[in-house]
């Protein structure tokens, strides 16, 4: 704010009469120090409303209704820009190098995230949500204890889910600002000066200690699961995941710099000079990422989501397509092997929306349905062809379709596609469709897409995939193969967004019924925020990061010391669950002896397993792999090639308009201008501008 501005809103306060208490939360006092923006002159002028809010926290907290409403409204902001996937405008860190997109309306700002730049809107929308989520929790924390229609059982639950909250807003500003300011939880004079009001950044480790003991202090009063009208909110369980997945952060090169890494942050510092990213490695940290992972998996309350072997099908729910025979897991059951279960499926339902949230065994948190209007849905509309009424616009590069492996667990190699498979047998032929040689397959389809593993099925729309649109009252409208060649009705257009610059099609979070025209409908998609597989890929992670034959003692959630050391048992027990569920064999042994080839393979892993999820983005972060990986030239396919010459269409070409680069600013989002003026301790990220 600017001096005079200041200097009445003090002359206000000290005119208020009659105040019962000397003290408001830092968070109502404005947004000093936290940087919530608000909207008008006018709003900043009036005090009344946090006085409203003050002299009616005793009769909000004393009714059962408005605490439950007043905890709904912290949950309610982990939506819109705090969601994971959906409408690129409130998702923009889901967009790594592995998927695009083609829309106006979100176009300039992802490109400007992408070449480091930003504006006065969709950088800053997530900081304030969060931090509004902080005030909110914080009041509720501080006050809940006098309610007179709860149990004592219920508020602890309720104060234990608003701290979760808390330290999950904390988290989702670490993932993205890096260090950022811890406000009291307490109380602040309204007679302290604005320096004195404003609060500097906290350490990296600090903001990570503070998560770790708010998560296990929520920990021990949430419950293990919640029943279907209660599936949105914080369990035990939500609580030690986030606590696992921060100190996972915690020790990734990001914040755990190697002895040889030439950058260590030693530019970002707050307002006295103090660095707030760690200098020196410490191999312990991946010791306390694992040791709370393995809390999570020792809850007993997790496991991944199979579904059972089909021996017939149709077209919205096909047969089971049996992986290549493997002496070691063909005729076992999961999770030892896949006899009894459909990989493809497996994947599939998690995201589709054919399970409800309560019957997902893999799933740990989640926001709940979500609306068509900004979420979930909103993601799949743009997946879908304009034929289905979708706005087709979403897609895949060629960098994410090459990631998945062929059915057999071996890397997917264009050329070797190339050089042994006849030119004249690129395509699938009538005969060899009605033979079921490629079950995948339909067609006329390109077979590079053949023989992939089942993940790459239930999340490439390649060219000639096809789609139920079950729901579609019209048969004529049902059972498509859709094509993207320039020509056809989702290819290429001159004057519209409506098409995919890679030709490569995105089909996770598709269910088969999905139909957005002729009377069908999209289907409620939940919220996958956290899932087990997770849990298990981070810390097969985490205990790979140790160096063999060192161990280390670990306070585990519950204060019990637990020794963890560097065990491939446990890491191909964690790893091989998520590959077997997926039809793909487990790694050999030599691979979980190296540990830099273990490194590389569980990075592939979590591209694949993760795709669309808000996870690359961060992890090549977090890996500080995204100055290569985000700098590279993004490929798809020749989109300007017709059906008449459709074997050109799969030539790879480089898309102009999706190149990005990489600078080192880019590892974590800026402050904006007016944030940094009411906070005036607060210092901007390195690289981004000060203006000062």
């Amino acid at each position: 704010y600017s001096s005079a501005a200041s200097d009445v809103y003090k002359r206000q306060i000290s005119n208020i009469k009659d105040m019962k208490k000397k003290h408001i939360l830092l968070a109502i006092a404005f947004s000093i120090g936290l940087g919530v923006s608000l909207s008008s002159c006018s709003d900043y002028l009036s005090v009344e409303r946090f006085f409203n809010d003050r002299q009616s926290e005793e009769k909000i907290f004393k009714s059962k209704q408005f605490t439950e409403e007043w905890l709904a409204k912290c949950y309610g902001l982990l939506n819109g820009s705090n969601i994971e996937y959906g409408l690129i405008k409130f998702t923009l860190s889901n967009y790594s190098d592995d998927i695009i997109f083609n829309e106006s309306d979100g176009a300039v700002n992802y490109n400007a995230l992408k070449f480091g730049q930003y504006d006065n809107g969709w950088v800053n929308d997530s900081y304030i949500r969060c931090y509004e989520g902080v005030r909110q929790a914080s009041i509720m924390i501080n006050n809940v204890d006098i309610n007179e229609e709860l149990t004592k059982e219920e508020i602890l639950d309720k104060k234990a889910q608003a701290r979760f909250l808390r330290a999950y807003f904390y988290w989702l500003l670490l993932r993205r600002y890096g260090p950022v300011p811890l406000i009291p939880d307490e109380t602040i004079s309204i007679d302290e000066t604005y320096i004195g009001m404003s609060c500097p950044r906290a350490t990296y480790d600090e903001v990570v200690d503070y998560i770790d003991k708010e998560m296990i202090l929520a920990a021990n009063d949430l419950p293990d699961r919640r029943d279907r009208q209660n599936i949105a909110r914080a369990t035990k369980g939500a609580a030690l995941a986030v606590r696992a997945k921060v100190l996972l952060y915690s020790a990734s090169p990001l914040n755990n710099p190697l002895p040889n890494d030439p950058d260590k942050f030693t530019d970002f510092v707050d307002d006295q000079g103090r660095i707030l990213m760690s200098q020196t490695y410490d191999e312990s940290k991946w010791a306390r990422a694992a040791a709370a992972a393995k809390d999570v998996i020792d809850l007993g309350r997790y496991e991944l989501h199979i579904a059972d072997y089909q021996d017939k099908g149709d077209n919205t729910y096909p047969a089971t397509v049996k992986p290549p025979y493997n002496a070691k897991y063909s005729t076992k059951n999961f999770p030892d092997g896949w006899a009894n279960i459909d990989p493809f499926e497996s994947y599939r339902s998690i995201f589709n929306g054919d399970l409800y949230a309560n019957e997902n065994e893999e799933l740990i948190f989640t926001r709940g349905n979500n609306s068509l209007a900004d979420q979930v849905n909103y993601l799949v509309r743009n997946q879908m062809p304009t034929f289905a009424g979708g706005e087709n616009r979403h897609g895949l590069t060629a960098k994410q379709c090459d990631a998945y492996d062929m059915a057999n667990g071996d890397a997917f190699n264009l050329q070797h596609f190339l050089d042994t498979c006849d030119a004249s047998k690129r395509f699938v032929t009538e005969d060899e469709y009605k033979a079921g040689k490629y079950p995948q397959l339909r067609p006329n389809v390109w077979k590079e897409y053949a023989n992939r593993e089942p993940r790459f099925y239930a999340s490439v729309a390649f060219s000639g995939a096809f789609w139920p649109f079950a729901s579609a009252k019209d048969a004529e409208y049902r059972n498509q193969q859709i094509w993207y060649y320039r020509g056809n009705k989702e290819g290429r257009k001159n004057g519209s967004d409506k098409w995919i610059p890679t030709g490569i099609g995105m089909m996770k979070f598709i269910n088969p019924n999905d139909c957005n025209t002729n009377n069908g409908k999209i289907y409620d998609k939940v919220d996958v925020a956290i899932r087990y597989a997770d849990i298990l890929l981070m810390y097969a992670e985490a205990l790979n990061e140790l160096t063999p034959g060192n161990s280390y003692e670990v306070t585990n959630w519950q204060g019990e010391t637990m020794v963890v050391s560097r065990n491939t048992e446990e890491m191909s027990k964690a790893v091989s669950r998520v590959r077997i569920r997926a039809g793909m064999p487990d790694y050999e042994q030599e691979v979980y002896n190296d540990q830099t080839l273990f490194r590389k393979k569980l990075m592939h892993e979590r591209q694949v397993e993760f795709m669309g999820e808000n996870q690359r983005y961060h992890d090549l972060r977090r890996w500080k792999n995204v100055a290569i990986e985000e700098s590279e030239q993004i490929y798809g396919c020749n989109v300007l090639m017709t059906e008449a010459t459709k074997e050109r269409f799969y030539e790879r070409v480089r898309v102009e308009n999706l190149q990005a680069n990489f600078s080192r600013k880019m590892y974590f989002w800026p402050i904006l201008e007016r944030e940094l003026q009411w906070n005036r301790r607060m210092t901007q990220a390195p690289g981004w501008e000060t203006f000062d």
